[in-house]
């Protein structure tokens, strides 16, 4: 019981750093799923994809009303994020669990670098180059690639690709990514579909908890700091993908 009560505040936090940054926060689920809870690796990444997708489908929602989801390049970026993601779950197949989780530990690794170099820097859009259209959707394939793969939402890398590369302001940014995850967790998840046996109880009260955490992020998020933020959650992103890393080499 306090494992579940531990593994449901973890959620929350999920959805928190949803909300305030558009990203970094799902690459925390699936650990959690298998290190906390104790799910066998490859179930925990399709459950993921239902708790991911709920919880930024609704934070995008929100966004939306707001006024800071730019639609078009959402549906044009997300369907080629999702050709990418059911790619990524279908091959995911080829991988034995363990080096899925490697592979997320490398990724975790990385998010927790690029979340610390944005809270150094303001964010802005950088001047418009050649082929950044391109750039922008060679990005997707491979993040959708990633979601579909290892259950990640992948917004560390959309924000700063839609700000650089599709000259989207960071706050539209943030919403637009939050609807490219969604996106992308559907898409993932139909490529998941030989999965069996999903708690789907569990999964919706996993959901629920994030859910509240986003929406609580979202309402705060123009109230704190976000650069400090940034800075401590990079920090724990970087010492969970340190533990992730050494405990799946030793055994690949």
């Amino acid at each position: 019981m306090m494992t579940i009560a531990i593994g449901l505040a973890l959620a929350l936090v999920i959805g928190l750093t949803l909300g305030l940054f558009g990203g970094g926060g799902s690459t925390l689920t699936v650990p959690i799923f298998v290190y906390v809870l104790g799910f066998e690796p490859k179930l925990a990444i399709a459950m993921s994809f239902p708790v991911v997708g709920a919880t930024s489908l609704i934070g995008a929602i929100g966004n939306w009303r707001a006024g800071n989801i730019r639609l078009t390049n959402a549906l044009l970026f997300g369907l080629v994020t999702m050709t990418g993601a059911y790619g990524g779950a279908r091959a995911s197949r080829l991988l034995d669990g363990r080096e899925q989780l490697f592979i997320l530990g490398v990724v975790m690794a990385v998010a927790a670098v690029m979340m610390m170099r944005s809270a150094r820097q303001e964010d802005h859009a950088p001047s418009a180059s050649a082929g950044a259209s391109m750039v922008l959707y060679v990005v997707g394939i491979a993040v959708g690639a990633l979601t579909g793969t290892i259950g990640i939402g992948g917004g560390f890398l959309l924000v700063p690709a839609l700000v650089g590369f599709g000259k989207v302001p960071m706050r539209e940014a943030v919403g637009t990514s939050l609807l490219v995850i969604a996106m992308n967790c559907v898409s993932g998840f139909a490529g998941q579909r030989d999965t069996q046996d999903i708690p789907w109880l569990f999964v919706c009260s996993f959901s629920a908890a994030a859910i509240v955490g986003i929406l609580i992020g979202a309402r705060i998020s123009g109230r704190v700091h976000a650069r400090t933020l940034k800075r401590g959650f990079a920090v724990l992103l970087l010492v969970i993908a340190v533990l992730v890393l050494w405990q799946n080499h030793a055994k690949l």
